[in-house]
């Protein structure tokens, strides 16, 4: 499979059809200007099985008493040793 190029000024004119291309052959197409790339379209793919980041830790934290103080007793830390 090899992939495809296509020029900026060539995927204006038939984008339609490239995109069905695409979507056929599964096949991402990467847009030139000039000779160098500048965009890449892939086809779109459904992600059911992820999870949202927003809320996944929710219910993790088991102690959560004050959020401001020292994580340790100062008298265990190095430092004061």
């Amino acid at each position: 499979m090899t992939a495809k190029t296509v020029a900026a000024a060539e995927f204006k004119a038939t984008c339609l059809r490239l995109i069905e291309e695409m979507n056929e052959d599964g096949q991402p197409i990467t847009i030139t200007k000039r000779g160098k790339p500048v965009a890449v379209l892939t086809p779109f793919r459904e992600t059911k099985d992820l999870q949202p980041l927003w809320g996944f830790m929710e219910g993790t934290v088991s102690r959560y008493d004050d959020p401001f103080g020292p994580a340790v007793d100062p008298g265990e830390w190095d430092a004061y040793k």
